[in-house]
């Protein structure tokens, strides 16, 4: 196959080898959620929603993140925002990820301050690198991502910087009243996120705004113009 074909999804394979790649790096995502929460030291903003959401409801944390993200996928939708087919396979695994890496307990939670920082860290740079490698799969960005790009767009006179730390400390809020948790953790994910994220881009000599993602409807004109040619 060509990599023009795989890098831009010009045929049913390169699509369905990149929801692969997108899957594989999601799942990974989730372990590196799954390890700034048990740094236990306060959880990234919308891991305080999707805990404290879990812990009102008695649910899973996965299954509380995917009511999450599919609520931001559809203002997504109503925002008239490009939907990919990535967004979904988003929108399921990093969650459930969550959860296995949860059941099989793959790693202890830290119990002082000194070992969840380290692990914070360690969880932000396996956020980073697989945000990388799904971003290669140019089929969507994530749900969140998506909101923050869609309501910078409608305030414009508004820094996107400032919508993001709107945006997050909404999320922030809401899950601390449901009883999220919230602590030096949630700082230093809010505001370390970002830049060890862009620091991880250039060892690998990434530009995440030369991607050109995919959208749903031209996924789908791939698979059905290939049956009619078929």
């Amino acid at each position: 196959m060509k990599i023009k074909q795989l890098q831009q999804n010009l045929s049913p394979l390169a699509i369905l080898l990149n929801m692969l790649l997108a899957a594989v790096s999601l799942f990974v995502n989730g372990f590196g959620v799954y390890l700034t929460i048990q740094a236990n030291i306060g959880a990234g903003p919308w891991d305080v929603l999707n805990l404290g959401l879990s812990k009102t409801l008695g649910i899973l944390y996965g299954n509380a993140s995917i009511a999450v993200s599919l609520l931001i996928l559809l203002i997504d939708v109503l925002l008239r925002e490009p939907i990919g087919i990535a967004m979904f396979i988003d929108a399921v695994v990093v969650g459930k990820s969550v959860d296995f890496f949860r059941w099989i307990r793959a790693v202890p939670r830290c119990e002082s301050l000194w070992a969840g920082i380290p692990m914070m860290l360690a969880g932000l740079v396996v956020l980073a690198y697989t945000q990388y490698t799904y971003m290669l799969a140019s089929l969507g960005c994530g749900p969140r991502d998506t909101l923050l790009v869609g309501l910078a767009k409608r305030v414009r006179r508004i820094p996107i910087a400032a919508v993001s730390i709107a945006l997050l400390t909404t999320a922030t809020l809401l899950g601390w009243l449901l009883g999220g948790p919230v602590g030096i953790g949630t700082l230093i994910s809010a505001f370390g996120a970002g830049p060890v994220m862009q620091t991880a881009f250039r060892t690998v000599g990434f530009d995440a705004t030369a991607v050109r993602h995919q959208r749903l409807r031209d996924s789908l004109k791939v698979f059905f113009q290939n049956k009619k040619t078929g």
